[in-house]
């Protein structure tokens, strides 16, 4: 079970926000300052942290900093009722990972904690499981029903990439720029011809397709 820290000093909106997270499965921990916070982290186990910036004390900036200094990788969900680019701007750079603005939909605030946590979780195995298929990031290699198959680098990451994100489209640009690099010479084709070959391998897996978005890019999709 995933433990997840609410630091927010409204105690009506901690007690919602811990509902909600309770009803989605997760273990949650409250605190109203960021002091308080931070000695929940030093004795538990935290998977996540959902941090407002307006708290008394040490506020969600000076939370954040300071998980950060101490080279923690928690993911931080900031949470604020501040919407300016500048506080924004003023939050990443202090080291969230993902921002809300209040009012809060409590939904919402449930997928963005799930993505953070499955992007976490892939980082930290460099490992993906896709029913019965697994990429292992540092080998390059994927797993079909325990057949290994080694790919190309540029088409190991970008398989990777999708299947890391299912459902979310990616267009061409975006996947150059992130996999082939900003400087690269290579074009957008380049993308569709390792997409083709991909589909090659594994176009016969029951596991997760590859889906043309027309006019923008691509996606994958879990089958099962």
């Amino acid at each position: 079970m995933f433990c997840i820290l609410v630091a927010e000093d409204d105690k009506n909106l901690r007690r919602l926000m811990t509902a909600y997270l309770q009803g989605d499965g997760y273990q949650v921990y409250g605190a109203a300052d960021g002091e308080e916070a931070l000695q929940i982290l030093e004795s538990n186990k935290i998977d996540l942290l959902v941090c407002d910036i307006m708290m008394p004390g040490k506020d969600g900036y000076e939370l954040t900093a300071a998980i950060r200094e101490c080279d923690s990788e928690l993911p931080i969900l900031m949470v604020t009722a501040r919407d300016t680019i500048e506080d924004k701007r003023k939050g990443f750079l202090s080291g969230t990972d993902d921002y809300m603005v209040k009012p809060i939909d409590m939904d919402e605030m449930l997928m963005r904690v799930a993505a953070l946590l499955r992007r976490a979780q892939i980082a930290s195995e460099h490992r993906l499981v896709i029913g019965d298929v697994v990429l292992d990031y540092n080998a390059l290699t994927v797993a079909v029903k325990g057949k290994v198959v080694e790919l190309p680098k540029k088409e190991f990451y970008l398989l990777f990439k999708l299947l890391s994100y299912p459902k979310q489209i990616f267009t061409r640009q975006q996947l150059m720029d992130e996999i082939w690099g900003y400087d690269s010479e290579a074009d957008e084709r380049t993308v569709d011809v390792h997409i083709k070959r991909l589909r090659e391998k594994f176009g016969e897996s029951d596991a997760f397709k590859i889906v043309t978005v027309r006019g923008l890019g691509y996606k994958a999709e879990k089958c099962r």
